[in-house]
């Protein structure tokens, strides 16, 4: 048997004594080859950029990032942005009042633009072909040149500013109908001009009245609960168990007939705005039920804040991404319930326009066969209405933090 002083035993002691000191001395766990080599990865190329832009943005810019995606949400954006701007600027833009009557060019035909080096116009005859049909042509014999920035009618801008400027028209006392007139000789163009200042700031103008009347009465019914909760639920569901477009007709017959068109659209507005709040209130107070308890709302009770900022300034904003949504979606609702009251004269009335009252001309059917350019304000309720459902969807689905 070897003793333990042998030179194989003293040169194994000699390589135990070398390798056991370096790894005491070492700083760093030995670690596998897979951990350093999964350390050693790192993001490249479009990867990088990517992970580096959405670590640097907030939420907001987020949610426009993700919405930009969807091309139907941003074209209705785009188309609502250019109808509500051509609304807000409609008393420069239409060339003529809407009030302006001219028996003598009852349901004249809308005329046709002729692009030979400046805009032209021309004045139409009509006659009945074989079948009865009402055929206009235009006559060539007087033409009119088509002028921009022309001094005509005065209005005063935002019933602030007085002028007469007017976008285009054409020179003298003819006048240009670019969509035909109406039975009683008015331009459709201008009438569509200032019925799209009504109908469309109805919309805008009562959600803001619902949100606002359904996020206190939601967060309040919520946050206190008890008796006022049951007092406030209950008179709710009594406004919701009644028909809504039969409430409206009601409310709206029960209008005395010597109300001026403003007060009307007034009335109008609020009656709109009582009716949507109840289905709101519920929703939010539903959603405050479960905000009430969290960690932040405990701390600012405990804090002493009143219950007043708590609800305005910690719960109501936690419903803010549904009511941007709701809202959006809820628009169409207020102008096609407009609409459907001016229709059958209980809602804005002449001599007001409003795409509801403007459409009730096209309920003669004889007469839609002959002037079809009647149905305008339908296919305009028809094209906000859509944009507006394609981009409540859209940010629905960009404000909603379960889809990223």
């Amino acid at each position: 048997m070897p003793s333990n002083d042998s030179p194989d035993n003293e040169q194994i002691k000699e390589q135990t004594d070398r390798i056991v000191p370096s790894l005491a001395e070492s700083p760093e766990p030995m670690r596998s080859t897979q951990d350093t080599r999964a350390e050693r990865q790192m993001l490249t190329g479009l990867s990088a950029k990517a992970a580096k832009s959405l670590s640097s943005k907030t939420p907001t810019q987020l949610a426009w990032r993700k919405l930009r995606k969807n091309r139907l949400a941003v074209l209705s954006l785009a188309i609502l942005i250019v109808m509500y701007l051509t609304a807000f600027f409609g008393q420069f833009i239409a060339p003529y009042d809407y009030t302006s009557q001219d028996i003598t060019s009852s349901f004249r035909a809308p005329v046709t633009i002729h692009w030979t080096p400046w805009p032209i116009v021309y004045d139409q005859t009509s006659h009945f072909d074989q079948y009865h049909f009402m055929i206009y042509t235009d006559d060539r014999s007087k033409p009119h040149r088509l002028l921009f920035f022309v001094h005509g009618t005065p209005y005063k801008f935002l019933d602030l500013f007085p002028t007469d400027l007017h976008l285009f028209g054409i020179a003298g006392n003819d006048k240009v109908y670019l969509l035909g007139t109406d039975q009683f000789g008015r331009d459709y163009f201008s009438r569509i001009l200032y019925a799209s200042q009504i109908s469309l700031s109805v919309g805008l103008i009562g959600i803001s009245l619902t949100l606002i009347f359904g996020l206190l009465v939601g967060g309040i019914s919520g946050y206190y609960g008890g008796w006022i909760d049951d007092l406030i639920m209950r008179l709710c569901e009594v406004i919701m168990s009644v028909p809504d477009f039969y409430l409206l007709l009601a409310l709206a017959a029960a209008l005395p007939p010597t109300l001026n068109p403003l007060e009307v659209y007034i009335l109008i507005i609020a009656m709109l705005s009582l009716i949507g709040f109840a289905g709101m209130a519920r929703i939010i107070r539903g959603m405050v039920l479960s905000v009430r308890e969290r960690e932040y709302v405990e701390a600012a009770r405990a804090l002493g804040v009143s219950n007043f900022k708590i609800i305005t300034r910690h719960i109501i904003p936690s419903t803010y991404t549904f009511s941007i949504v709701t809202a959006t979606l809820a628009i169409p609702g207020f102008i096609l319930a407009e609409a459907s009251l001016s229709f059958l004269g209980l809602g804005i009335r002449d001599p007001m326009a409003s795409w509801g009252n403007m459409l009730s001309a096209a309920e003669d059917l004889s007469s839609l066969e002959q002037h079809t350019w009647l149905l305008i304000p339908g296919f305009l309720i028809f094209i906000t209405t859509l944009t507006f459902n394609f981009l409540g969807d859209g940010l629905r689905d960009a404000l909603d933090p379960k889809s990223r």
